[in-house]
Protein backbone atom coordinates (compact mmCIF):
# COMPACT_ATOMS: atom_id res chain seq x y z
CA UNK A 1 0.00 0.00 0.00
CA UNK A 2 2.65 2.69 0.92
CA UNK A 3 4.30 1.27 -2.32
CA UNK A 4 1.12 1.91 -4.15
CA UNK A 5 0.45 5.56 -2.71
CA UNK A 6 3.87 6.39 -2.80
CA UNK A 7 3.85 6.12 -6.55
CA UNK A 8 0.60 7.32 -6.98
CA UNK A 9 0.70 11.28 -5.34
CA UNK A 10 4.08 11.04 -7.74
CA UNK A 11 6.13 11.57 -4.32
CA UNK A 12 8.66 9.51 -6.32
CA UNK A 13 9.55 12.44 -8.87
CA UNK A 14 12.50 14.28 -8.86
CA UNK A 15 10.57 17.23 -7.76
CA UNK A 16 9.93 15.98 -4.05
CA UNK A 17 13.28 13.53 -4.22
CA UNK A 18 15.38 14.81 -6.65
CA UNK A 19 17.05 12.84 -9.62
CA UNK A 20 18.25 9.94 -7.71
CA UNK A 21 19.29 7.65 -10.66
CA UNK A 22 21.65 10.53 -11.76
CA UNK A 23 22.56 11.30 -8.40
CA UNK A 24 23.38 7.64 -7.52
CA UNK A 25 25.45 7.19 -10.58
CA UNK A 26 27.59 10.67 -9.73
CA UNK A 27 28.21 9.26 -6.19
CA UNK A 28 28.72 5.84 -6.79
CA UNK A 29 28.61 4.39 -3.24
CA UNK A 30 30.92 1.29 -1.82
CA UNK A 31 28.45 1.44 0.90
CA UNK A 32 24.93 2.45 1.81
CA UNK A 33 26.27 4.88 4.07
CA UNK A 34 28.07 6.50 1.65
CA UNK A 35 24.90 6.96 -0.32
CA UNK A 36 23.09 8.52 2.29
CA UNK A 37 25.84 10.64 3.38
CA UNK A 38 26.22 12.05 -0.88
CA UNK A 39 21.99 11.87 -0.45
CA UNK A 40 21.73 14.61 2.12
CA UNK A 41 24.47 16.67 1.15
CA UNK A 42 24.66 17.30 -2.54
CA UNK A 43 20.24 16.41 -3.25
CA UNK A 44 18.09 18.56 -3.75
CA UNK A 45 14.45 18.18 -5.21
CA UNK A 46 13.54 19.75 -9.01
CA UNK A 47 10.21 21.44 -6.68
CA UNK A 48 10.77 23.63 -3.18
CA UNK A 49 12.35 22.52 -0.52
CA UNK A 50 10.19 21.76 2.62
CA UNK A 51 12.38 22.36 5.46
CA UNK A 52 15.96 23.71 6.21
CA UNK A 53 17.48 20.63 4.56
CA UNK A 54 16.86 17.57 3.14
CA UNK A 55 16.27 15.31 6.26
CA UNK A 56 13.75 17.83 6.96
CA UNK A 57 12.02 17.65 3.12
CA UNK A 58 12.05 13.83 3.27
CA UNK A 59 10.58 14.08 6.60
CA UNK A 60 7.93 16.20 5.27
CA UNK A 61 7.61 14.38 1.94
CA UNK A 62 6.46 11.01 4.37
CA UNK A 63 4.24 13.37 6.31
CA UNK A 64 2.41 14.57 3.11
CA UNK A 65 2.25 10.17 2.17
CA UNK A 66 1.09 9.88 5.78
CA UNK A 67 -1.88 12.36 5.06
CA UNK A 68 -2.80 10.80 1.48
CA UNK A 69 -3.10 7.39 2.86
CA UNK A 70 -5.02 7.80 6.26
CA UNK A 71 -7.88 10.02 4.11
CA UNK A 72 -8.23 9.82 0.91
CA UNK A 73 -7.36 6.32 0.36
CA UNK A 74 -8.55 4.94 3.40
CA UNK A 75 -11.71 6.71 2.23
CA UNK A 76 -11.73 4.76 -1.25
CA UNK A 77 -10.80 1.61 0.70
CA UNK A 78 -13.79 2.02 3.09
CA UNK A 79 -16.31 1.88 -0.46
CA UNK A 80 -14.67 -1.30 -1.47
CA UNK A 81 -17.03 -4.44 -1.08
CA UNK A 82 -16.39 -8.32 -1.05
CA UNK A 83 -17.91 -8.49 -4.39
CA UNK A 84 -15.44 -5.97 -5.70
CA UNK A 85 -12.75 -7.95 -4.25
CA UNK A 86 -14.48 -11.57 -5.74
CA UNK A 87 -14.78 -9.67 -9.23
CA UNK A 88 -11.34 -8.32 -9.34
CA UNK A 89 -9.89 -12.11 -8.41
CA UNK A 90 -12.13 -13.82 -10.90
CA UNK A 91 -10.91 -11.19 -13.66
CA UNK A 92 -7.02 -11.73 -13.02
CA UNK A 93 -6.77 -14.87 -12.90
CA UNK A 94 -9.52 -16.19 -15.54
CA UNK A 95 -9.84 -12.90 -17.99
CA UNK A 96 -6.40 -11.32 -17.91
CA UNK A 97 -4.38 -14.24 -17.73
CA UNK A 98 -6.28 -15.97 -20.55
CA UNK A 99 -6.49 -13.15 -22.61
CA UNK A 100 -2.89 -12.41 -21.79
CA UNK A 101 -2.01 -16.33 -22.77
CA UNK A 102 -4.05 -16.27 -26.28
CA UNK A 103 -1.99 -12.14 -27.39
CA UNK A 104 1.27 -13.90 -26.45
CA UNK A 105 1.20 -17.64 -28.68
CA UNK A 106 -0.78 -15.09 -31.73
CA UNK A 107 2.15 -12.81 -31.25
CA UNK A 108 5.09 -15.73 -31.43
CA UNK A 109 3.57 -17.43 -33.93
CA UNK A 110 2.70 -14.65 -36.26
CA UNK A 111 6.26 -13.51 -35.85
CA UNK A 112 7.85 -17.30 -37.02
CA UNK A 113 5.51 -17.51 -39.93
CA UNK A 114 7.15 -14.00 -41.03
CA UNK A 115 10.55 -14.93 -40.44
CA UNK A 116 10.46 -18.87 -41.58
CA UNK A 117 7.77 -17.66 -45.26
CA UNK A 118 5.63 -21.14 -44.25
CA UNK A 119 1.98 -21.03 -42.58
CA UNK A 120 2.02 -22.71 -39.14
CA UNK A 121 -1.27 -23.71 -37.73
CA UNK A 122 -2.89 -24.88 -34.43
CA UNK A 123 -2.27 -28.38 -32.96
CA UNK A 124 -5.16 -30.18 -33.01
CA UNK A 125 -6.50 -30.49 -29.18
CA UNK A 126 -5.40 -34.63 -29.25
CA UNK A 127 -1.97 -33.46 -30.17
CA UNK A 128 -2.19 -30.43 -27.20
CA UNK A 129 -2.44 -33.24 -24.72
CA UNK A 130 -0.50 -36.24 -26.19
CA UNK A 131 2.65 -34.64 -27.44
CA UNK A 132 2.74 -30.38 -25.51
CA UNK A 133 2.80 -28.37 -28.72
CA UNK A 134 1.18 -25.82 -29.47
CA UNK A 135 1.39 -25.43 -33.51
CA UNK A 136 2.79 -27.21 -36.30
CA UNK A 137 3.84 -26.67 -39.61
CA UNK A 138 3.31 -29.70 -42.25
CA UNK A 139 6.04 -31.33 -44.72
CA UNK A 140 4.22 -33.88 -46.81
CA UNK A 141 2.88 -36.41 -44.64
CA UNK A 142 5.38 -35.38 -41.43
CA UNK A 143 5.00 -32.30 -38.92
CA UNK A 144 7.37 -29.72 -36.85
CA UNK A 145 5.91 -29.31 -33.48
CA UNK A 146 6.20 -25.88 -31.93
CA UNK A 147 5.55 -25.49 -28.55
CA UNK A 148 5.40 -21.70 -26.85
CA UNK A 149 6.53 -20.56 -23.73
CA UNK A 150 7.49 -17.61 -21.55
CA UNK A 151 10.81 -17.43 -20.54
CA UNK A 152 9.66 -17.46 -16.92
CA UNK A 153 9.45 -20.98 -17.78
CA UNK A 154 12.41 -21.95 -17.38
CA UNK A 155 12.87 -20.32 -13.34
CA UNK A 156 9.83 -21.97 -12.34
CA UNK A 157 10.36 -24.22 -9.56
CA UNK A 158 10.74 -27.98 -10.38
CA UNK A 159 11.26 -26.42 -13.99
CA UNK A 160 13.41 -29.93 -14.34
CA UNK A 161 10.37 -31.92 -14.20
CA UNK A 162 8.59 -30.22 -16.21
CA UNK A 163 11.40 -30.67 -18.89
CA UNK A 164 11.28 -34.69 -18.73
CA UNK A 165 8.28 -34.70 -18.79
CA UNK A 166 7.95 -32.43 -22.21
CA UNK A 167 10.81 -33.94 -23.24
CA UNK A 168 9.41 -37.31 -23.40
CA UNK A 169 6.42 -36.45 -25.44
CA UNK A 170 8.06 -34.24 -27.75
CA UNK A 171 10.44 -37.17 -28.57
CA UNK A 172 6.96 -39.30 -29.35
CA UNK A 173 6.05 -36.35 -31.84
CA UNK A 174 9.43 -36.83 -33.21
CA UNK A 175 8.25 -40.66 -33.68
CA UNK A 176 5.20 -40.55 -34.48
CA UNK A 177 5.29 -37.24 -36.82
CA UNK A 178 8.56 -37.38 -38.25
CA UNK A 179 9.58 -33.84 -37.06
CA UNK A 180 11.30 -32.39 -33.93
CA UNK A 181 9.29 -30.11 -31.53
CA UNK A 182 11.03 -26.75 -31.18
CA UNK A 183 10.33 -24.52 -27.48
CA UNK A 184 10.16 -20.86 -28.65
CA UNK A 185 10.33 -18.96 -25.40
CA UNK A 186 8.90 -15.36 -25.69
CA UNK A 187 9.74 -12.58 -23.41
CA UNK A 188 7.66 -9.38 -22.60
CA UNK A 189 9.53 -5.73 -23.63
CA UNK A 190 8.77 -2.53 -22.12
CA UNK A 191 5.22 -1.53 -23.33
CA UNK A 192 4.23 -5.01 -23.18
CA UNK A 193 5.57 -6.30 -26.72
CA UNK A 194 6.25 -9.91 -27.08
CA UNK A 195 9.19 -11.03 -29.05
CA UNK A 196 11.11 -14.19 -29.35
CA UNK A 197 13.83 -14.59 -26.71
CA UNK A 198 15.56 -17.46 -28.13
CA UNK A 199 16.59 -15.88 -31.75
CA UNK A 200 18.75 -19.29 -32.58
CA UNK A 201 15.63 -21.57 -32.56
CA UNK A 202 14.31 -19.97 -35.98
CA UNK A 203 17.34 -21.19 -37.78
CA UNK A 204 16.84 -24.81 -35.96
CA UNK A 205 13.44 -25.06 -37.35
CA UNK A 206 14.86 -23.73 -40.62
CA UNK A 207 16.85 -26.35 -40.65
CA UNK A 208 14.40 -29.14 -39.95
CA UNK A 209 12.05 -28.06 -42.49
CA UNK A 210 15.01 -28.38 -44.98
CA UNK A 211 15.15 -31.82 -43.40
CA UNK A 212 12.31 -32.78 -44.05
CA UNK A 213 11.94 -31.53 -47.24
CA UNK A 214 14.97 -33.59 -48.42
CA UNK A 215 13.91 -36.69 -47.09
CA UNK A 216 10.21 -35.57 -49.27
CA UNK A 217 12.22 -35.21 -52.27
CA UNK A 218 10.71 -31.57 -52.44
CA UNK A 219 11.68 -28.08 -52.57
CA UNK A 220 11.47 -26.22 -49.08
CA UNK A 221 8.65 -23.55 -49.25
CA UNK A 222 10.12 -19.98 -49.52
CA UNK A 223 11.52 -19.08 -46.42
CA UNK A 224 12.07 -22.10 -45.20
Amino acid sequence: MLNIAFNRWQFNRPRYVGRLSESIRACAPRTLEDWERYYFENVRPEGPLLGHDMREHLAEVARRLYVKISEQLRAEIDQITEKDCLDYVHDVVIRRTFEGYVTEKKTIYEQLEERLGVEILPAPDEWDRRYNVDFYIPVGNKAVGIQVKPITYQQAPEAHRWHEWMGRSHARFQQEQGGKVFVVFSITEKGGRKRIWNEEVVEAIREELGRLHAEAGEEPDQGA
